[in-house]
């Protein structure tokens, strides 16, 4: 990769996260550590505020933002192809809100690059296979998520019995076309997962809950950890 587009995709990058560690950024346009210390300098020296902790990584200055990125074609050609994939997933709010996010990124193409999308978005096919109740409830539990919201559900088990509850949303998975809520219950005291095809009813709730280190690796060692004691005893 030539040094003007490393520079570039290196402050792609800080944009995109909060820390970036020289490592990563080492291994990922495979350079040296010394080479990415240099163009770190590089974009110090041309005036991008670059802020760095010791053992940590480093970071764009709150407040500095770039201007509007563009798009490969290869790039653009990815966004409406997974785009075609959402589509089929379980959930509308993903589906919402993720075709909302491709039209911004198609405004801000080039007329021959939008041309070109247009051609291949008639060329691209992917099998719907719909579900019998599909869910309208991701986007608001990864909100709350993030911003730390317990949610009040109305959940439907498996014995078809109606179950009202509060929970602390830690983490979602997808598996076999369905979408997973992982939270702990306040109901059951214990972590529970939910499937989202069956929150009849969901409300962001004003109270939050304290932060906790969970992780979906930590959570899944705990449930093996626990099966294997339950099925040695």
């Amino acid at each position: 990769m030539k040094r003007l587009h490393r520079l570039t995709a290196i402050l792609v990058k800080l944009q995109s996260r909060r820390i970036v560690q020289a490592a990563e950024l080492a291994d990922k346009f495979e350079v040296s550590l010394r080479t990415i210390y240099r163009d770190m300098q590089a974009l110090t020296d041309a005036g991008v505020p670059i802020g760095a902790e010791a053992g940590t990584g480093y970071f764009l200055v709150e407040g500095y933002t770039l201007p509007p990125i563009m798009f490969t074609e290869k790039e653009a050609n990815a966004l409406l192809t997974a785009s075609k994939i959402i589509k089929t997933n379980n959930d509308q709010s993903l589906i919402n809100e993720y075709l909302e996010a491709v039209e911004k990124v198609i405004a801000v193409l080039k007329t021959t690059q939008k041309k070109k999308l247009e051609i291949l978005n008639q060329r691209i096919f992917t099998y719907d296979q719909r579900v019998k109740h599909p869910s309208n409830s991701l986007a608001v539990i990864q909100q709350a998520i993030t911003n730390l919201r317990v949610l009040e559900i109305q959940y439907t088990k498996a014995s078809e019995e109606l179950s009202k509850r509060l929970v602390e949303p830690l983490g979602v998975y997808f598996t076999n076309n369905t979408w997973i809520m992982i939270a702990y219950c306040r109901l059951r005291n214990d972590y529970r997962e939910f499937r989202t095809d069956r929150i009849d009813k969901l409300l962001e709730t004003q109270q939050f809950f304290h932060s906790q280190k969970f992780t979906l690796e930590d959570y899944y060692n705990r449930r093996a950890h626990l099966y294997r004691t339950n099925f040695s005893s």
